[in-house]
């Protein structure tokens, strides 16, 4: 039987992994001036054109070089880190700032972000340009700032550490390329107002509030919570005891905005374009459009973007109709996020988000279906001659086999990203995934459904489908709440020492490549490699309690 999933190429991994190579060995320290790195990649460039045309088996190592230059280039480039930051104590600065992000805040009183500095003071001239975090004190009355506005503010600027842990607050800011941080802020006044387009969006995001908590907000304002946090990311809206909940169970991915819930959306906008009968390019434009519009309504948070660009990746080959490759539309979607932000690869979204991924197409996929080559239910009798019973049997077989081979396989890398950012080996998330994927995917439906029906004012169905969800998500809580209370489901642990995890999650990724490369044939070790990888590393590199 010729598998479906195996045999797919993705070229752009002689661009990828290198240049991640170089983004690594620039987080390590300065071995060289920016200078250096980018001449040294021009010539390695320069030399890949030359070889592939005299020497054309030389020509794809001769680019890995120089993405491998570029990478450390670009680490350089995007920290933009002066030595002397490192010694500079606590101060108080009055700083011009362009609004990038705005984290939603429980405390209306507060207002918190990413920002870009565009004007400071003559003694921190410096800092134009660079961009930081901002925690801002709001008087009665006042609204937080919108993404694209400026605004002055004052405040104690604080240098972030260099290399911050990446399970660490401090670890998330270096990720999204901060030297610094403003707290104990205030505004001072707004120098230019945020731009057309983004006060649409920030309407647009209180409606969508608004209409997600339609019918359930007042009654159920928990179950209310969770869809929120589910359709916008508004993690801030579950309670302390769900957020614990949920990150014990492994099932927090479930309520952030990421490739679950965009591609469900994504699926979703499809399926409403193809009922239109729009011609297919006209479908495609209007599809991504819309769905950006919502990623960036919700946000643009960096799992949404990244979703958002590996969704665009594959809708656009369905579109020139070229075999569907999910693999090499993961890969491309790296790349972008790469180059247009490199120091995302060290934050922990970007690292489960591509690594789940890539286990689930390299390894989940072609498991299950040898599985089922197998096990093939009634292999010997024709289709046409089987029962309803045994069609429907056939039918529970293939699902069960697929999610179980697609769950083993993405529970490899969570239980080492599980230790290595959040301190917890969750063994239970296996089971608890199979069974709430499914079930979150019907919600986040019901929600889209709901937001739909809600903006062109037919508030009674949205609130139908908001009830159709909270039941749904009311089921998922319970669950997740009896599966943290089985002997086992979760364990507080961490590696032993801090290089262990990224060192543990590299060697697993690459006998998983090696693995799809060869085929998963017995001769080179069959399906057993990841698991063994694993399964050392939990037992002589982590410390439980």
């Amino acid at each position: 039987m010729t598998s479906r999933s195996l045999g797919h190429r993705a070229p752009l991994l002689w661009l990828v992994l290198p240049f991640m190579a170089g983004l690594a060995l620039g987080r390590m320290g300065e071995f060289a001036p920016v200078a250096g790195w980018l001449g040294a990649a021009l010539v390695a460039a320069v030399g890949a054109v030359w070889t592939s045309w005299r020497a054309a088996g030389w020509w794809a190592p001769t680019l890995g070089v120089a993405m491998f230059f570029a990478g450390n280039a670009s680490y350089a480039l995007q920290r933009a880190r002066l030595p002397a930051w490192d010694a500079l104590p606590p101060r108080e600065a009055l700083l011009a700032l362009r609004i990038d992000r705005v984290f939603v805040q429980k405390d209306t009183k507060r207002a918190a972000g990413l920002a870009t500095v565009v004007r400071a003071d003559e003694h921190l001239r410096e800092l134009v340009g660079q961009k930081l975090y901002f925690s801002l004190s709001l008087i009665k009355g006042e609204a937080a700032p919108v993404r694209s506005a400026w605004v002055s503010a004052v405040g104690v600027l604080e240098t972030l550490p260099r290399n911050p842990a990446s399970d660490t607050f401090d670890g998330y800011l270096a990720g999204a390329g901060m030297n610094f941080r403003l707290k104990r802020g205030r505004v001072v006044a707004e120098e230019r107002a945020a731009t057309a387009y983004y006060r649409f969006c920030a309407r647009a995001s209180a409606k969508f509030n608004e209409i997600l908590g339609l019918g359930i907000a007042a009654k159920r304002p928990a179950l209310a919570g969770l869809l929120r946090a589910m359709m916008l990311g508004e993690t801030h809206e579950l309670s302390d005891e769900q957020h614990a909940l949920f990150m014990q169970s492994g099932t927090m991915h479930l309520f952030a905005i990421s490739g679950l819930n965009i591609g469900v959306i994504a699926g979703a906008l499809h399926a409403l374009l193809v009922l239109l009968r729009l011609p297919r390019w006209v479908r495609y434009v209007v599809g991504v459009a819309l769905l950006w519009l919502f990623v960036d309504i919700t946000g643009a948070s960096p799992s949404a973007v990244r979703s958002f660009i590996m969704a665009a990746f594959l809708q656009a080959a369905l579109v020139v109709r070229r075999p569907a490759n999910p693999l090499a539309a993961l890969v491309a979607s790296a790349l972008v996020v790469l180059l247009v932000a490199p120091l995302q690869m060290f934050s922990a979204s970007f690292l489960m988000s591509y690594a789940i991924v890539a286990a689930l197409l390299v390894c989940g996929l072609p498991l299950s279906e040898a599985v089922l080559a197998r096990w093939n239910l009634w292999r010997d009798l024709p289709q046409v001659t089987w029962s309803g019973w045994q069609r429907v049997t056939s039918w529970l077989w293939h699902g069960t086999a697929t999610a179980l081979a697609i769950g083993l396989a993405t529970t490899l890398v969570s239980l080492l990203t599980g230790v290595q950012f959040f301190h917890l080996l969750t063994p239970g998330a296996l089971v608890a995934n199979l069974v709430l994927i499914p079930a979150a995917m019907l919600a986040t439906l019901g929600g889209f459904a709901s937001l739909l029906c809600g903006l062109v004012g037919f508030g009674h169905a949205a609130v139908l489908c908001n009830h159709a969800s909270a039941l749904v998500l009311g089921v998922v809580e319970e669950v997740v709440r009896l599966s943290v209370r089985l002997p086992g489901a979760f364990l507080p642990a961490r590696f032993a020492e801090a290089w262990v995890g990224p060192l543990a999650l590299t060697a697993l990724m690459a006998v998983l490549l090696a693995g799809y490369a060869n085929g998963w044939r017995n001769a080179r070790g069959g399906w057993w490699p990841p698991f063994a990888v694993v399964g050392i590393v939990l037992l002589c590199g982590v410390k439980f309690g």
